[in-house]
């Protein structure tokens, strides 16, 4: 029996990996605020992972063979895991994202060594407890995040994982609103704006990343990993699948120039290349099986 924490996590893609973690025999402690209990059979730890006195109260003793942080956001955030549970965990599993590509623009799938942690300068001194400021950094706040374990800040003694998740969809409990967005708009033949130039990106399922996390957990690599499903999808292709599924839908894309675009849409490409994963053993879908699938839960839940 591996004993697992899980910071975060009640939600979406978070619930499926707590429900494998137990179904597979672990020990799972969730720590969280206290706003939502976790599935039956975990274990709860009340605690604000902001606050590191309040941390540390809620672990008192315990340790673990491995924390998978499902809302580490900031290097602040990061910095308070780094001491806290240096000495309580044997391995870190940080949920990135591929926004950390952000500022890239290749038409090609990119790697993980586009973006070394390692390189990245950090700035604890940002104002990273601003909701506005973080919500317009949030790809900047997951690069120095990751930063942070992979240089131990703090005083961290044990091996960092991060794990960039594509973009995700599906699941009858989709939060998002992005797929929802396409249908509302394709019933009603409401235009869908984009940029004129519309850049493509990987993604995965809600079930695949649940499964890629939980399969990592039981892995000793360590570094940087891409999770995306193989294939990429553009906005276009994404619209026809859902429009498939609304008999008298249309599909009406106004491509625009600044402003605000619809979700999904993108200037720059969000290609991942799922190459590493691959080779250390993991078994991607490709996207484009199981699009109709996540479009059609999303339009049961909107219809």
């Amino acid at each position: 029996m591996r004993d697992v924490c899980v910071i975060g996590g009640n939600r979406y893609f978070g619930k499926r990996l707590i429900a494998r973690l137990l179904s597979a025999g672990d020990r799972v402690s969730v720590v969280n605020r206290g706003s939502a209990a976790p599935p039956a059979g975990a274990i709860h730890l009340v605690a604000d992972r902001d606050d590191e006195e309040s941390l540390e109260r809620a672990l008192g003793s315990r340790t673990f063979d491995v924390v998978v942080d499902q809302v580490c956001y900031t290097p602040v955030q990061a910095a308070i895991a780094s001491r806290v549970f240096a000495g309580r965990t044997r391995r870190y599993v940080m949920t990135s994202t591929v926004e950390v590509y952000e500022h890239l623009d290749s038409a090609d799938l990119v790697s993980e060594d586009a973006v070394d942690p390692r390189t990245v300068r950090v700035d604890l001194g940002l104002p990273w407890n601003d909701p506005e400021f973080l919500d317009t950094h949030y790809g900047e706040g997951k690069r120095q995040a990751e930063a942070v374990l992979a240089a131990g800040a703090g005083g961290a003694a044990f091996p960092c994982v991060a794990v960039r998740v594509a973009h995700v969809l599906g699941g009858d409990d989709d939060f998002t609103g992005r797929l929802a967005h396409y249908a509302e708009r394709i019933r009603s033949g409401e235009p869908i704006a984009v940029p004129v130039v519309n850049r493509p990106a990987t993604y995965i399922h809600v079930e695949e990343i649940a499964n890629f996390l939980a399969w990592t957990v039981g892995e000793e690599f360590t570094g940087v990993v891409n999770a995306a499903s193989s294939g990429v999808l553009g906005t276009e292709e994404l619209c026809e699948v859902v429009a498939s599924h609304l008999p008298g839908g249309k599909v009406v894309l106004r491509r625009v120039v600044g402003g605000r675009f619809s979700p999904l849409s993108f200037t720059r490409s969000y290609g991942m290349d799922n190459a590493r994963a691959t080779r250390l053993g993991f078994a991607f879908t490709k996207v484009h099986d199981w699009l109709p699938t996540a479009v059609t839960s999303t339009l049961g839940r909107t219809s």
